[in-house]
């Protein structure tokens, strides 16, 4: 499937219509730096997709076992920074070549098609944007990027260059989403005013053991930072704890709002919030809070009124969850509010209130067809070189990080933020771009 590409952008290309403005930025960025780019023709059916793995260990080993377990894939080669996970990688696909550095994977690894990125968050924008304007169709972990300027240029590095996508939302694929998505459009609740959603996770911490401490033999910690800047090895940052801080992780919100936050997004048809705030714990410059109350409005659009939609972690719950006599052992989930009465969901299950008045209700004919699988969408779609043919694609799941992440910001500013996204700016805070757009280390810009 190797094929030579002469349909990229340049980099400043993106990043010029990434600074268009107006109404129309999106619609008139994307017509842009389409013209005139000759599409890909499809792969046959019969031929494999042959994809590199960026990372290859925890979350990365299931996203490579899922997609290795396809007939149609080839697993190419797998990257990781740490030795140990790597070697168990090539063990498990002998046929894949093995690296440490993404960047020599990206240039030597030339019939590659697709790149899987699965790493800590702070890598997921150089990655993902370096692959996609290589040419390769790229599926990328939530949340899509570590800032908010990154979300913006990696989306429209995935419109320009026609490349296909996918974001990790697996759950996107599961069937009771489909369900609920059907009642809500089906008004089954009437208009909507509110959505709460609810994690009872806490990704955060107060404080950093002191010390200093040698970096495990087995980690290249220097790539392992990539494009954050350099700082002492600590074992609080890997494998897992990077999420407690800003350097590398987003906290609570950011590593699951981007699952809860879809259904309300796909359900309710959003894009970008006008006004977003924040309340939690004192913040601090580098620990995330232990937890947070966020606030999204965003304006009436399609036919839909203006919406509110609250964000709760670390075991908060919003008022209405109790007012609506919702199980209080279901502390993970969605609460949509509506005239008509209110609906709560998780993963699996969903439910009406109150209860009296929907007794005997009979839900809508189903609608959305099934899934045939998060990871098998993205594949057949890279094969058809269609970028349409999935449902988290970067047009949707870009807009919805954004969101999550500016959560983030309104909470470490500790201000409410009104929002341009047509200029990607917070306008009534100068100080808040520094943390919409933050600098890569020299090197691994993007």
């Amino acid at each position: 499937m190797s094929r030579k590409r002469t349909d990229q952008l340049t980099r400043r290309q993106v990043l010029k219509t990434t600074a268009m403005t107006g109404f129309g930025f999106w619609v008139a960025g994307c017509q842009s730096i389409h013209a005139g780019v000759p599409s890909t023709k499809p792969v046959s059916a019969n031929e494999k997709l042959n994809i590199g793995f960026v990372g290859v260990a925890h979350r990365a080993e299931a996203d490579l076992e899922e997609l290795a377990a396809l007939k149609n894939v080839n697993v190419q080669a797998v990257c990781d920074v740490n030795s140990t996970y790597l070697a168990k990688a090539q063990k498990n696909h002998s046929k894949a070549t093995g690296y440490d550095d993404f960047r020599k994977m990206l240039e030597n690894e030339k019939g590659l098609d697709a790149i899987c990125v699965a790493t800590p968050d702070h890598f997921h924008a150089y990655a993902a944007y370096h692959s996609l304007m290589a040419g390769k169709h790229v599926y990328c972990e939530k949340p899509l990027c570590r800032t908010v300027g990154e979300v913006r240029k990696v989306t429209l590095a995935a419109a320009g260059n026609k490349r296909v996508t996918q974001m990790g939302t697996q759950i996107h694929a599961g069937e009771n989403y489909r369900r609920v998505v059907e009642l809500i459009q089906s008004n089954a609740i009437g208009s909507i005013y509110h959505v709460h959603v609810f994690c009872n996770k806490s990704w955060g911490t107060t404080q950093r053991s002191a010390g200093t401490f040698e970096v495990p033999k087995d980690v290249d910690y220097n790539l392992w930072l990539g494009p954050t800047a350099d700082r002492p090895y600590h074992p609080d940052y890997l494998p897992a704890n990077w999420r407690k801080y800003w350097m590398f992780g987003s906290g609570t919100l950011g590593d699951m709002g981007c699952h809860y936050l879809d259904l309300a997004y796909w359900a309710m048809d959003l894009k970008y919030p006008t006004r977003i705030s924040s309340e939690g714990p004192p913040p601090h410059a580098e620990f995330c809070p232990r937890w947070l109350i966020t606030h999204w409005d965003f304006p009436a659009s399609n036919g839909r009124a203006p919406l509110k939609l609250s964000w709760y972690d670390g075991g908060k719950l919003p008022t209405a969850h109790k007012a609506w006599g919702v199980n209080p052992k279901w502390n993970n989930g969605l609460l949509f509010e509506g005239e008509k009465g209110a609906l709560f969901a998780d993963y699996d299950t969903y439910k009406l209130y109150p209860e009296d008045d929907f007794a005997g209700f009979v839900a809508p004919k189903k609608s959305i067809k099934k899934s045939i699988g998060h990871h098998k969408e993205w594949v057949q779609a890279c094969i058809a070189n269609d970028p349409s043919a999935t449902t988290c694609r970067f047009d949707y799941s870009g807009p919805l990080s954004e969101a999550v992440l500016l959560g983030t910001v309104a909470h470490r500013l500790g201000q409410t933020l009104e929002w341009d996204a047509a200029n990607l700016k917070v306008t009534n805070n100068d100080k808040a771009q520094e943390l919409i757009h933050q600098p890569c280390r020299k090197g691994w810009e993007i």
